[in-house]
């Protein structure tokens, strides 16, 4: 960036430079060599003369002249580790990830306007929405296991590019309210004082300019008097006044109108939908169950999945022959632990079972019924990764895959045979990765009129005509299952429409006032049907 004179001090564009991130939160767990590395790191940063400021996020102890800064949902009361630094916040969550088979979280914008406020009424220099525009993340690209393929984050403006109403328009008079007291902020501190419980003003005072901030940090409606005037502040609000008497905006009072975004169904969603009915336009391939390529290696144990597959594909086969003697009157359980994060036993080709973990815990434990013949039988094992780890201390060694213990109990004898440590057979990804199905280009496509539904490892394909216009686009995945996506030989991302959210956690509507957290505002949970009292059915989100 430095040879291409992008930095402000050559003429350019970039203010800013950021080295590390939020390893402040973790440094703990790597002892003294935490403090060893970031001096190192803010050495690094400095010596390439930029001549723009650097910053750590979330770094408490950065070393001059790096400045540290807050990330979160509220950093009102954070204070840079110098006084010859400004108060800045790098990351203000406009809400959180969305998880596969978790609800949506969403933050209201009164609370996320109310930190802001207190943010610059405190003191507050520089402070950075994340996000302000949402995104998706395609392909194979989600930060995290679980993550899926959207990355709204409830954004002001959302992952289709569409104004988010009231958030967008709500910030957007906020921060003409900021900007209306621009000279006093930018040329003095604060003055702050406390009238009452919960209560707290702030007084920016410089020649002629006087700017306050009237705070009510309780959830309860309270009145002020500042100034010799009285004022109303509802609960969990922040009133701006440019002038130290008028309110121009309080964070709690919303004059935009909410907006509900809705998409209108063309040809795409029909026939995606058609999977599930019809047949017409599909054409189809079946992935072999187990070992079918060509590079496939044996090693004794079983092997962690990421380190195998150096994260080329989110698939890997576990392969396994055994002899069984006599199998008349058992009920074998195959019992199967992963790190994670899904996975699926085949029994000489046949599907037996699946076991899932989540976003809270990406490890899977399963016990799985099977049906055994007696002589030689196949165990094949597809472990899946939805998302590798990408924070926490030591995080590289996570993960994921089946690293067992993997036992077959419930034999004849009753005996129990741990086969962890016996010669497996690995391929890496599917045949049809390999072939480049996902191009739609190439293989021998089936089209007869029965399309298969519900069968395993399916690669599936259609042709359709593109929306006109230039209006945002999206595929409509119910009544699949689970997989990835590509258009025109383009990953799309990962869909699991099949792993849907809680019945329970959802609210109609979230109460703004209080300390907001990432699980406090969920919506989007399924509907189901309740028998009541009277004996009647009703849906309830």
């Amino acid at each position: 960036m430095k040879q291409e004179n992008l930095y402000a001090s050559q003429g350019g564009p970039i203010i800013l430079s950021q080295i590390e991130n939020e390893y402040g939160n973790i440094d703990k767990s790597y002892g003294p060599a935490a403090k060893t590395y970031i001096n190192w790191a803010a050495s690094m940063a400095t010596s390439l003369d930029t001549g723009v400021p650097w910053v750590m996020c979330q770094q408490a102890n950065a070393p001059d002249p790096i400045i540290n800064t807050c990330n979160g949902f509220y950093c009102d009361q954070f204070t840079p580790n110098s006084n010859q630094k400004p108060k800045m916040w790098t990351e203000n969550w406009t809400g959180w990830f969305l998880a596969f088979g978790g609800a949506m979280p969403y933050r209201p914008v009164e609370d996320l306007a109310f930190a802001v406020a207190r943010f610059f009424q405190r003191g507050g220099t520089f402070q950075n929405y994340y996000m302000y525009h949402g995104g998706t993340n395609f392909g194979r690209t989600t930060g995290g296991p679980f993550i899926s393929t959207s990355y709204d984050y409830d954004a002001p403006i959302d992952e289709y590019g569409i104004i988010r109403q009231p958030k967008w328009g709500h910030l957007k008079d906020f921060h003409k309210a900021i900007k209306l007291c621009e000279e006093a902020l930018i040329a003095t501190d604060p003055t702050i004082s406390s009238p009452g419980p919960n209560l707290e003003t702030s007084v920016y005072k410089t020649g002629s300019a006087c700017v306050a901030f009237l705070a009510n940090t309780g959830t309860n409606d309270a009145t002020v008097t500042f100034n010799g005037n009285s004022y109303h502040l509802p609960g969990w609000s922040v009133s701006i006044l440019p002038d130290c008497k008028s309110v121009v905006l309080n964070t709690a009072k919303i004059n935009s109108a909410s907006t509900i975004s809705s998409f209108a169904t063309e040809s795409v969603k029909e026939e995606v939908d058609s999977l599930g009915s019809s047949s017409s336009g599909w054409s189809w391939i079946s992935e072999p169950v187990g070992i079918s390529k060509d590079d496939a290696f044996t090693k004794f144990g079983l092997l962690e999945q990421i380190n195998t597959t150096a994260d080329r594909s989110d698939y890997l086969w576990y392969s396994l022959s055994i002899d069984v003697e006599d199998t008349v009157g058992a009920q074998p359980v195959l019992h199967i632990e992963s790190l994670g994060h899904a996975l699926h036993a085949f029994i000489n080709g046949k599907l037996a079972g699946s076991g899932v973990g989540n976003s809270g815990n990406a490890k899977v434990k399963v016990d799985i019924p099977i049906t055994l013949v007696s002589g030689k039988n196949k165990i094949d094992l597809l472990s899946l990764t939805v998302g590798l780890q990408n924070y926490g201390a030591f995080y590289d060694l996570v993960g994921a895959g089946i690293t067992g213990p993997v036992t077959l109990k419930g034999l004849r004898n009753g005996s129990t045979v741990d086969l962890s440590s016996q010669q497996w057979t690995y391929q890496i990804g599917l045949q049809g990765e390999d072939l480049g199905l996902s191009s739609g280009s190439v293989g021998q496509w089936n089209s007869q009129s029965n399309l298969p539904t519900n069968q395993p490892l399916t690669w599936y394909k259609t042709n359709f005509i593109a929306p006109s216009g230039s209006n945002p686009v999206a595929i409509d995945f119910t009544g699949l299952g689970k997989g990835e996506a590509w258009v025109n030989g383009q990953s799309i991302g990962r869909y699991w429409p099949t792993y849907v959210a809680p019945t329970s956690g959802c609210t109609d509507s979230c109460n703004y006032r209080g300390s907001y957290s990432s699980s406090k505002c969920l919506k989007n949970c399924p509907f189901v049907n309740l028998l009541v009292a009277d004996g009647s059915k009703s849906r309830r989100p």
